[in-house]
């Protein structure tokens, strides 16, 4: 059983030209073999060497040729499924699908003062039960929801975050890497029987650390798939030309498709946009901009028609607003709406307000609502005869003919409308007997009745047992190191 996601039915947006496409990929590939890419890991600069790259071990400098570039590209599936907890999460990556992520923050933040704070663990546990409980998250992201949890050591901060989503949910989870957690990460997917997406992520401009390729060879190895992402801020860390900095952003990308498939051909990838401009007045990212839209919408085209490679829209679910609202409701919508037209595989969304700095429960499930609507543009319309209703329209004829009480509204009603759960969609007089609420008071209401009815699919207590024993193993591993 695959969980459904959402089907693009409509044309996929592409404002690129096949000869603009050309040029983007060309400079890519010339970077890769005239700059090359810094990887500061011995291993992988043999692997390769070996392979037929020009590399300088002293300065940990590889240059990558570019018709080995595109052999891995194609050797990297375009389709694939991963895994879940429980096998109705199972999902199925690439081709026309869209899944939802939530997008994690630092902090959780008080709705009334809108200050930020570490999060309690059972505050991060409550997160996650809502995220489990909503019908548009299909993935859950690494530091879930909360990248500082209270009287939880940082060291231990990416276990504890695997730990707390495999016990409070089912899906299938991405898992960061630090200080050889992804170890410890292994073995508890392993003991739940679940599938996670391990990571690499650039450090921009052209480099990785040694902990990023370690993690992706300990993932491939496992057998198990691969989120790659960079990190880039155009102007700062790539050129600040949307052309720049996405030839850049996928040349550090490719190297890692190429390093995956040379560890074993066939190696499931996604790659990841994770890009925003800077903010050339303050210095900061530009968290909502519309140009991390234009950029999705590139990226994605590239990837999705000539690379034919899932990409995740790592960069939707921020906002430069420190609240929940009016500007943190319109940055994220125009730009999951771009990312999901232009046929993203992944859009992270949900719970992220400000930066990657903040996080809230109320959020998501607000985001949760964009996710359905967006989900329902691209799926399109459905033209057959039935949905067409000429013989009704004849029944019917003009006034004072009506179709409300005909069996085919009955019917077709909901599977052509979609319905939001904490939208204000009262009329005026209803609205105001019923207290005036808007959708952040009803956002409210719902956290609350999910916490008190969802149950998530339980582990085993031999299961929870063993991830105990994995967690309490890696804390030795660090007491030992001193790091805790």
């Amino acid at each position: 059983m695959i969980m459904k996601g959402f089907s693009l039915n409509i044309k996929p947006l592409e404002i690129l030209s096949e000869e603009q496409v050309e040029k983007i990929h060309q400079g890519s590939l010339e970077i890769l073999e005239e700059t090359g890419i810094k990887i500061e890991h011995d291993r992988a600069l043999r692997l390769f060497a070996d392979n037929g790259c020009n590399v300088n071990f002293k300065e940990k400098r590889v240059k990558i040729p570019g018709y080995l570039v595109e052999e891995c590209l194609d050797k990297a599936p375009s389709s694939y499924i991963v895994k879940a907890r429980d096998p109705r999460n199972d999902l199925r990556l690439g081709g026309n699908t869209l899944y939802f992520a939530n997008f994690p923050g630092m902090r959780t933040v008080d709705l009334n003062t809108w200050e930020h704070r570490p999060a309690t663990k059972e505050e991060n546990a409550d997160a996650i039960k809502i995220l489990d409980a909503l019908d548009n998250v299909h993935k859950l992201l690494c530091y879930t929801p909360y990248f500082e949890v209270k009287d939880i050591p940082p060291v231990m901060a990416i276990p504890e975050s695997v730990a707390a989503k495999i016990r409070n949910s089912a899906k299938v989870q991405l898992t960061g890497y630090a200080h050889d957690c992804e170890i410890f990460n292994i073995k508890m997917a392993q003991v739940a029987g679940t599938e996670i997406f391990g990571q690499c992520a650039a450090s921009p401009p052209l480099t990785y650390y040694k902990d990023a390729i370690e993690s992706a060879f300990r993932f491939v190895e496992a057998g198990l798939p691969l989120h790659i992402a960079t990190g880039d801020v155009f102007g700062a860390t790539s050129p600040v030309t949307l052309a720049g900095s996405i030839t850049v952003t996928n040349a550090e990308l490719m190297a890692i498709v190429v390093l995956t498939q040379l560890v074993k051909p066939g190696a499931r990838v996604i790659v990841a946009d994770f890009v925003f401009p800077q903010n050339m007045q303050t210095g900061d990212p530009a968290f909502g901009a519309i140009e991390i839209g234009l950029h999705q919408v590139m990226f994605n085209q590239i990837w999705r028609r000539k690379y034919k490679i899932p990409t995740n829209s790592a960069s939707i679910g921020l906002s430069s607003s420190k609240k929940i609202d009016f500007q943190c409701g319109y940055e994220k919508m125009v730009n999951t709406l771009l990312a999901a037209l232009s046929g993203a595989s992944i859009i992270q969304l949900h719970g992220g307000i400000y930066g990657e700095i903040t996080y809230h429960p109320v959020q998501s499930i607000l985001d949760d609502d964009i996710a359905g609507m967006v989900g329902r543009f691209i799926e399109g319309a459905e033209i057959n005869d039935e949905t067409l209703a000429i013989d009704l329209i004849k029944e019917v004829g003009p006034i004072p003919g009506y179709y409300l009480n005909k069996e085919h509204t009955r019917k077709w009603w909901k599977k052509e409308q979609f319905l939001p759960k904490v939208a204000d969609r009262l009329p005026y007089p209803e609205w105001l007997k019923k207290g005036k609420k808007d959708a952040l008071a009803y956002a409210k209401e719902k956290m609350r009745e999910i916490l008190a009815t969802h149950n998530p699919v339980p582990l085993s207590e031999d299961q929870d047992r063993q991830i105990e024993n994995i967690l309490e193993e890696a804390r030795r591993y660090y007491r030992k190191k001193g790091m805790i």
